[in-house]
């Protein structure tokens, strides 16, 4: 008896169900930061080779359990709030979220802002080979998706604010209190101006 072939509705609703799966990724450096998919695109040529795949659901950020747990209850109280645990609470926060706004950064120089833009335009002209780009993205899950990491690393900055004022309140060492580096800080300045000097 010969082998049933797939009518090509079939084929199709297969092929759909395969983009729904999607896969998974992590960063390519090896990093356990989390990046939402502006972040990913503009991860070298690759990350923006690979943004269709993004928009289509195929390729997904990987959220860490500790930023999905944050999701759950941001404001879960610890167990003993010792100073011990407090630490052993924030540390994996902080791997999954970068340095805090705590610390001092580093501004970008003109060549890394010249290099994310070039990865952007990058990154646009791929997705541009996908018509109706706005509505794949919503059809896909890719677009919920995205929300979803967004929701975990904004849960995440919460519950290590919150519990690094538990640390505070118990004179806890850092990093399981805030670094007070930017304490007398200047207020930003609303006003537009250059931002170098144009004489």
């Amino acid at each position: 008896m010969p082998p049933k072939r797939l009518s090509i509705s079939s084929s199709i609703a297969l092929c759909g169900a395969a983009l729904l799966a999607g896969c998974v990724t992590e960063r390519s450096d090896g990093s356990s930061k989390v990046e939402t998919t502006a972040e990913a695109n503009r991860d070298g040529i690759k990350g923006a080779a690979k943004s269709p795949l993004r928009d289509l659901n195929v390729l997904r950020t990987k959220i860490p359990g500790v930023l999905l747990q944050a999701l759950a209850d941001p404001y879960a109280q610890p167990t003993t709030e010792d100073c011990p645990e407090i630490l052993a609470l924030v540390a994996p926060l902080d791997d999954a979220l970068g340095p805090d706004l705590d610390r001092t950064k580093e501004e970008d120089g003109l060549m890394t802002k010249g290099r994310n833009t070039a990865l952007d335009l990058a990154a646009g002209a791929a997705s541009d080979v996908i018509p109706f780009r706005g509505w794949i993205r919503k059809l896909t899950g890719a677009e919920r998706h995205d929300h979803l990491v967004q929701s975990a690393i904004l849960a995440g900055a919460v519950r290590r604010a919150y519990l690094k004022g538990l640390g505070e309140a118990d004179a806890c060492p850092m990093p399981a209190t805030p670094s007070h580096e930017l304490a007398g800080s200047p207020v930003p300045d609303q006003s537009m101006k250059p931002k170098y000097p144009v004489r």
